[in-house]
């Protein structure tokens, strides 16, 4: 005789249960409005005045709507050329990383020389320095090389990462060996089956690292402004830079430094909530087989 599967009652919560249920999700609302508040004023500042904008700064609603601040981007400053060095220095260095970063952490993790632990501990002490410290050396470098004020000496220091290479080789330990032993049975060598047979199994970590690329390349400020010193080369963090020192115009141009910086920050947003889900936690790794 089956017994008939009877339904589930819902457990009901107690009432210090749920006091503390609604306590945590204004807590979280708080913060979301601590981080979202900035973006808002930026936003609102933009549409304002300049008077408007240096008497109520923290205020949401304009006293006066007014797009001039965003015409005046499109007119009077070079925002397209800003926009389309960042893309131009952002794509290469982003695709360069994701390909360099990967090829290092495959290497770092599979291929055994001698030396490899003292590579990976001088990747962890490159990590654990600050980037500020490194500018100075950098720029010296661009200057002998022939590199300075080049778009080759502001895309070059950048397109490979240390903490990319880690978050690589960490999802690549990850994955067994076996699955690449059938690969070197069929003759296929370290870069066949680095390429045809891990890589794809790497599509979370390659996400992953896509992002952080565009996002810390397209945002990138210090090592442009040790770089280049041409106008011609500014990019958007640059340029935006200009306007907050005030050498594109007398007052202090609220609006339209809020303006470039909402503009900026929008591919970055786009990319971000289309791959949010795909973002993966790298020290968790693939599943083993």
């Amino acid at each position: 005789m089956t017994a008939l599967a009877l339904p589930k009652r819902r457990a009901r919560m107690t009432p210090r249960a749920r006091t503390s249920l609604l306590i945590g999700y204004l807590l979280l609302v708080l913060l979301a409005l601590v981080y979202i508040y900035p973006f808002l004023i930026s936003v609102a500042g933009s549409l304002k005045t300049d008077a408007d904008a240096t008497q109520n700064p923290l205020s949401l609603v304009p006293q006066t709507w007014t797009a001039a601040a965003y015409e005046r981007l499109f007119t009077t400053v070079p925002l397209l050329q800003w926009t389309a060095n960042s893309a131009i220095i952002t794509v290469i260095v982003t695709l360069c990383r994701v390909f360099f970063d990967s090829l290092a952490g495959y290497a770092l993790s599979r291929l055994q020389f001698r030396g490899r632990g003292v590579v990976f501990a001088g990747l962890i002490a490159v990590m654990a320095v600050p980037n500020v410290v490194l500018l100075i050396p950098r720029f010296l470098i661009l200057k002998e090389l022939g590199l300075y004020n080049t778009f080759g000496g502001m895309i070059l220091p950048l397109i490979i990462d240390a903490g990319g290479i880690f978050i690589m080789k960490q999802f690549f330990e990850s994955v067994p060996v076996s699955i690449e032993e059938a690969a070197r049975i069929d003759g296929a060598g370290v870069f066949r089956t680095y390429w045809s047979v891990v890589l794809p199994m790497a599509r979370p970590a390659l996400i992953t690292l896509f992002i952080l690329s565009f996002q810390g390349s397209w945002n990138e400020f210090s090592h442009f402004v040790i770089s280049r010193q041409s106008a011609d080369l500014n990019t958007l963090t640059t340029g935006v830079a200009s306007l907050t020192s005030g050498e594109l115009g007398s007052g202090n141009q609220y609006p339209l430094q809020l303006a470039a910086a909402v503009l900026m920050s929008i591919p970055v947003a786009v990319l971000f909530f289309i791959f949010q889900r795909r973002i993966m936690n790298t020290t968790s790794g693939a599943e083993k087989g």
